[in-house]
């Protein structure tokens, strides 16, 4: 019986090849197309977060390619923030975040006044046509969350680090409304730099409590026109809200010096 069993096949071992859609594969590509293979089946599902991937070795045979090719494939796989790779452990599927998109902006704008600069005029670009989304879009969830983010940051006037992040929340909470997975990365993604622009922007002088009020009441129009659903009202909410902070963008960076710059 013993014998019997030890010919049977090992179905916990899943097909690699058939899986990863090796096959197919020009000789030529086989290098390249390792990431993007694997790439497809993260993306697609057939690999999901917490699933365990092949090892170097089932890599190498699966591609017909060399141990190192696989390895640094998976190494620019952990890179992308795509897989968790840990010595003398299987590499695990993760699940995609913003983390890899932050670092780039971290790296990308540092503390620069004009990469700080760029990443205000980039959040002006996206955040109006989010909220017009998110005015299309929303559940009564989605509005529960959002009234409950506006109660957090009325109760957090004057008190910056905590009103910061009662604001980052609540931008956060309109992309999440947008419904689009890559909007959310986007904005997590920029949330670092942000968080940079909102403390010098907090920090410039002191605020009355009617300068608290005023900013407040810009969130609160935002929240309304995406509750009663106007994508117009919404937009033009949000671009006003922007809109409002160019005194302070002039006053932490001075005027600006781009071709048709305001200041």
């Amino acid at each position: 019986m013993s014998d019997q069993l030890a010919t049977l096949p090992d179905t916990r071992t899943p097909d690699w090849a058939k899986l990863l859609g090796a096959a197919d594969i020009a000789p030529s590509r086989l290098g390249d197309a390792v990431i993007e293979r694997l790439t497809e089946a993260i993306i697609d599902g057939r690999l999901k977060p917490g699933d365990p991937l092949p090892s170097e070795g089932q890599i190498a045979a699966t591609f017909g390619i060399s141990k190192p090719i696989a390895r640094e494939a998976l190494r620019e796989l952990a890179a992308m923030g795509v897989i968790q790779v840990q010595q003398g452990k299987v590499s695990r599927v993760r699940a995609i975040d913003s983390g890899p998109l932050a670092r780039f902006y971290r790296f990308a704008v540092g503390s620069t006044k004009q990469g700080l600069r760029e990443a205000v005029e980039l959040r002006r670009m996206l955040e109006p046509h989010i909220a017009a989304f998110a005015a299309e879009r929303r559940t009564e969830a989605d509005i529960a969350a959002m009234r409950a983010i506006l109660v957090r940051m009325e109760e957090t006037l004057g008190d910056v680090p905590a009103w910061i992040e009662a604001d980052l929340a609540f931008h956060n909470q309109i992309a999440a409304m947008a419904h689009n997975r890559l909007v959310v990365l986007q904005l997590k993604g920029l949330e670092p730099v942000v968080r940079i622009m909102m403390v010098r922007f907090n920090a410039r002088e002191a605020r009355t409590m009617d300068d608290w009020r005023v900013t407040l009441g810009r969130h609160v129009r935002i929240a309304e026109a995406i509750e009663a659903g106007d994508p117009a009202a919404a937009e033009a909410a949000m671009r006003s809200h922007f809109a409002a902070a160019d005194a302070a963008i002039r006053d932490i960076f001075g005027p600006d010096p781009s071709p048709g710059g305001t200041g």
